[in-house]
């Protein structure tokens, strides 16, 4: 912010921009003010908790359960998010006239997980934030790929894992071969990663005191 500051003094207008500029600076810094409003945001953060409504009391027990993408090689997947990211496979289901199976993926105890079948099966689909990986049979045989959603046109981001130490895990990731889109010190944003599944899909690796 300050060289933001120093640039504009050595601007040819800088002096007749300085008083527009300390005004716009107080409504984009905390440090001058708590009512933030980012300059080019679209949307203050006083709007949007304008725009959020009490939950209706039959949503109560309402929770999010599951993220869903397609894979196309689950002998591919599969280690990947077990071995790589340390996940245990809750349930898998197949679906013989349909041709597909899904693979319920999550951070579970594995010890937890039932042994009957059906058992299981309903243990699975109340874990909270699970991955279900989807595979349409053959596609493991072809030369298409599934959108990621970060080039255009651009819509779904990607999954996000808390990790103890950024670095560490990075460092595991190197050894293992994983595909990094951003190592933790690349770019603006200092302290956490962002890697690739075999399917190219992103996965921000980030740590609770960075955010």
């Amino acid at each position: 912010m300050l060289s933001f500051i120093r640039c504009q003094l050595t601007s040819a207008v800088g002096f007749t921009k300085i008083r527009q500029n300390l005004a716009e600076i107080k409504n984009i810094h905390p440090i001058f003010t708590r009512t933030i409003t980012m300059a080019n945001e679209g949307i203050s953060p006083q709007e949007i908790e304008a725009l959020c409504q009490t939950p209706d009391p039959s949503t109560r027990d309402f929770m999010f359960q599951q993220t869903m993408y397609r894979i196309k090689d689950p002998r591919k997947s599969i280690p990947f998010y077990t071995g790589v990211l340390g996940m245990s496979l809750l349930k898998q289901l197949h679906f013989p006239e349909m041709k597909f199976s899904l693979f319920f993926m999550g951070y579970e105890n594995p010890a937890e997980i039932p042994s009957d079948e059906a058992t299981r099966t309903a243990w699975a689909m109340t874990r909270k934030a699970t991955l279900e990986l989807t595979y349409n049979w053959g596609t493991e045989s072809d030369d298409s790929s599934y959108h990621n959603g970060n080039s255009d046109p651009r819509g779904f981001g990607h999954i996000g894992i808390l990790v103890r130490n950024v670095d560490e895990a990075c460092a595991r990731f190197e050894q293992q071969g994983v595909k990094f889109i951003k190592r933790p010190n690349d770019g603006k944003m200092k302290g956490l990663a962002f890697i690739q599944d075999p399917d190219g899909y992103w996965i921000e690796i980030f740590a609770s005191n960075v955010v």
